[in-house]
Order: structure tokens, then C-alpha cells, then sequence
């Protein structure tokens, strides 16, 4: 089959002619159609996000504007921000939000992502059975389920537990850790279960760092701690900041491990703001007030990512 070329383009012998623009959808002239049907493949995904995640949402938002209870009155009455001034002028809650920053500073903040930083620098120069068993121990805590390392650690630190123990072989003085320091012991329990999600992705981060340019660095006499500062922590900014995003978001909301090993006491000395939602919704039955205490949280969380955001953004 031959083609003939004119001014419109090339017309092929016994067959339809083709025009310049050519494109499937185009009118003729390049320009495209639009499809009106082409949102079609995404309204059940639409639907389906709208009625399990926006709806809800928004039920709870509303429930927060209220004064519903769990029991007694079955009336449900709009009452504005007075759910919002409860908590502000509530010392209970003003020391749910201090704990909850203590916890996620020392859980989170310091513990998960110094320790897991520190794992895997150690590993990338470790021996091969050292890191096969570390890597062990430090996963084999992060997939426990949360009762179980609950469980665990409260056996660790309740006053006839592990912890004593040793202390008393030592000869050094014991407590009862859960009465005294509760806040550290249930940071330190978050810790050990959390620390894994940090370590693999920092060894992922590590493993991108060229050779040659810590070789480089090592050679014009830079010494470890100049090399992280001024190589390492650098190169891994990304990670960082997408490490401790999701780290805190995830403290934040520890709720498990806590009302297993604590249930916020002795007091409400480890009350964090999850637990404090859950005994102002479930247990007193104030179910609008606990729904206001978790759109607060919400908001907490919400200032940490954009504080992180900031601080750790990246220039691509």
C-alpha cells in the first residue's frame, strides 16, 4: 500500500485518511476531548471513603458540638464550645496534655529514634551473627502484639518483677517502678516495643549512603562523630523527618500498652490524653466531652506533622 503526500497530511491509497493531529480523542485540529465518564472507575472508591471515613468523621465532629451520654439522658443537645472550655479549664486534662508530650518526647522523640539510629549504625559494621541476632531480639519485640508486650513489661517492672530482681542481686535499692516513675516506665515499655519500625528504616536510609564519600571523608581525617554530623545526617534528612512523623503520630495514640500496664494511675499520674478520652467517654459515660478531647488530639498531632514539615523539609 502506498501513500500520496498533500497539504493536509499523508492519505493512504484504499484506505480512510488519517489527520495530522492523529490522536485518539482529538478532534482534528490537536486538540483533545474530554471525557465527561472519566471520574466513572473512581466514584466506588469515592463512595466508599466518603461513607466509612468522612462520615464518621463528621458524625464525631458533630457529637463533640453536643453534650450525648453513654447513659442517663437519652436527649442530645447542641451546646456550642462548652465541650472545648470543659477540657481547657479541666486540670485533669491540662496534665493529660503535659504527659502526653513527656511520653512522646521520651518515647519517641529521644528513645525511638536515637536508639534506632544507634542500632543501625552499629549493625552496617557489625558481624553477621551479631546482626542476625539483634535484628532478631528488636523485631521480634515490634511485631508482639500490644497486650502481650503490655503483659510483659509490667511483669518487667511490678514490684516482685525482673527489674527488682536484679537490683536486689546487685544489692542496689529496688522500687515499685509502676507507683513511682509510671510515666518513664510506660515511655521506656514503648521504647522497646517501637524502637524496630526505627531501626529498619534507618538501615534502609544507611544502605543509599555512597562508599566512597565516607571513605573520603575518613581520609581527609574526619572522625566518626564529625562524619554523622556533617555526612550521615544530612544525607538521611528524608528519613528523619518521615521517621519521627510517623513515630510520633503513633505515640500519640498508644492507648493499649498504657491502660494495661497503668490504666493511667497510680492517680493520673500517666494519664495521657488517649486514656483520658476513653475514661471521660466510656467510663464516665460522657461521651461528647471525650469526643472534644479527641478532636484536641487530633489537632495535636496535626502541629507536630506541620512542626515537622518545617523543619525537615527537603529541597529537591
Amino acid at each position: 500500500m502506498s501513500t500520496v503526500s498533500t497539504a493536509s497530511g499523508p492519505v493512504s491509497k484504499g484506505g480512510p485518511a488519517v489527520p495530522a493531529g492523529g490522536g485518539k480523542g482529538d478532534d482534528g485540529r490537536g486538540v483533545r476531548k474530554a471525557r465527561p465518564l472519566r471520574w466513572l472507575p473512581l466514584a466506588p472508591a469515592t463512595v466508599l471513603l466518603l461513607l466509612f471515613l468522612a462520615g464518621p468523621i463528621g458524625y464525631c465532629v458533630w457529637i463533640a458540638f453536643t453534650n450525648t451520654q453513654l447513659t442517663g439522658s437519652s436527649t442530645s443537645d447542641f451546646v456550642g464550645l462548652d465541650n472545648f472550655r470543659r477540657a481547657f479549664a479541666d486540670d485533669n486534662f491540662r496534665n493529660a496534655v503535659w504527659l502526653t508530650l513527656v511520653f512522646t518526647f521520651v518515647s519517641s522523640i529521644v528513645g525511638q529514634n536515637t536508639i534506632g539510629l544507634a542500632l543501625a549504625g552499629l549493625m552496617r559494621t557489625a558481624s553477621r551473627p551479631v546482626r542476625t541476632a539483634t535484628g532478631a531480639v528488636v523485631i521480634a519485640a515490634w511485631v508482639l502484639p500490644e497486650i502481650v508486650a503490655a503483659f510483659l513489661l509490667y511483669a518487667f517492672f511490678r514490684r516482685e518483677g525482673t527489674l527488682n530482681a536484679i537490683l536486689d542481686w546487685l544489692h542496689l535499692p529496688s522500687q515499685n517502678w509502676l507507683f513511682t516513675l509510671p510515666i518513664l516506665a510506660v515511655s521506656f515499655a514503648n521504647v522497646w516495643r517501637g524502637t524496630a519500625f526505627s531501626m529498619l528504616i534507618y538501615s534502609a536510609a544507611l544502605s543509599e549512603i555512597p562508599k566512597e564519600i565516607t571513605e573520603a571523608a575518613e581520609v581527609d581525617g574526619a572522625n566518626g562523630v564529625r562524619r554523622l554530623w556533617f555526612i550521615t545526617l544530612p544525607m538521611i534528612r528524608r528519613s528523619i523527618g518521615t521517621n519521627l512523623m510517623l513515630n510520633t503520630l503513633s505515640t500519640l495514640s498508644v492507648f493499649g500498652l498504657i491502660w494495661a500496664m497503668t490504666r493511667g494511675g497510680p492517680g493520673n499520674r500517666s494519664q495521657t490524653l488517649p486514656v483520658f478520652m476513653y475514661d471521660q467517654a466510656f467510663l464516665k459515660s460522657l461521651i461528647g466531652y471525650g469526643t472534644a478531647v479527641a478532636l484536641l488530639l487530633l489537632l495535636v498531632g496535626a502541629l507536630f506533622s506541620i512542626v515537622y514539615v518545617r523543619l525537615l523539609k527537603v529541597e529537591v
